[in-house]
């Protein structure tokens, strides 16, 4: 795997806790999920934002269905190594612009990186982009409705959009470790407690009530599924990499990478990493 951590976004270390938010901003309570939009809205740039997917994209070869995990924590783990064109289980690491476009089929475990995606061009807004192509069973089960984030969209979530820094930090939701991602304007309830905490995943630990009423404030979960290489699952529950639609070179796509810290990276394209869509709040 190329790890070329050309962009590192170092953070604080020391931890810091986060209570309050933006007098500028209505604060985001009693979040409904409907037809599979998560409805908190998370700024991706000074003129837009985007509701989360209740969960990662999963897929079933033998249906040819589309789905998002039914809980945010939800991943499958060691099963995508049984990835083929009839497997009657599901994966949840894809290779880059594996929509089913052009013959780019989700479950496709090539090594050459020119058969994922459109070459070297970015797939946002195209139908090598998964939300874009597909109809999602259980996401308003619409082709059209859904769409992967951008490197500099995933950027601004993580750096650019006001409070960033204390919007975010590692967690523990059911016993699977993650990045925890709060939405613009967010209050901590009353119940729980969130602490900003770079590279510690023991501070916020929830439990299933628990991160229930997190939600209801509309904090999205991200799990630390690792990636896929051919059928090899490395990293699972260690590190989480999360697909953009940007395209670096002819190798590498920009995606999400937590671990120790936050960062936009990259990866080769025929790697299989999460796939979390995202739809425009109109």
């Amino acid at each position: 795997m190329k790890q070329l951590f050309n962009s590192l976004l170092s953070f604080c270390l020391a931890t810091a806790m986060f209570t309050a938010c933006d007098d500028e901003q209505e604060v985001t309570k009693n979040v409904v999920i409907e037809n599979g939009a998560i409805k908190a809205a998370f700024s991706v740039s000074n003129s837009k934002q985007v509701y989360f997917s209740q969960g990662n994209l999963q897929y079933q070869a033998s249906t040819g269905t589309w789905r998002f995990a039914e809980h945010q924590y939800d991943i499958i783990g060691n099963n995508n190594s049984n990835i083929s064109s009839s497997y009657s289980g599901w994966i949840d690491l894809f290779g880059w612009g594996t929509s089913g476009y052009n013959g780019k089929e989700a479950y496709m475990t090539s090594t050459d990186y020119s058969d994922y995606g459109d070459g070297s061009n970015d797939i946002a807004g195209t139908n090598y982009d998964w939300g874009v192509y597909n109809k999602i069973s259980n996401g308003g089960n619409q082709a059209g409705q859904w769409r992967t984030l951008t490197n500099s969209e995933w950027d601004y979530v993580i750096s650019g959009r006001a409070q960033a820094g204390h919007l975010m930090g590692q967690g523990r939701v059911n016993n699977v470790i993650g990045l925890i991602l709060l939405p613009d304007g967010w209050e901590t309830p009353s119940t729980v407690k969130f602490t900003y905490a770079p590279g510690n995943y023991s501070t916020n630990v929830y439990s299933l009530d628990e991160w229930a009423e997190m939600q209801s404030y509309g904090a999205v979960f991200l799990p630390a599924a690792g990636y896929r290489h051919g059928t090899n699952i490395p990293d699972i529950g260690s590190f989480g990499f999360y697909w953009s639609s940007s395209a670096n070179n002819d190798d590498d796509v920009y995606c999400l990478y937590f671990g120790n810290y936050v960062v936009n990276n990259y990866l080769t394209r025929n790697l299989g990493p999460s796939v979390r869509l995202v739809q425009d709040v109109k």
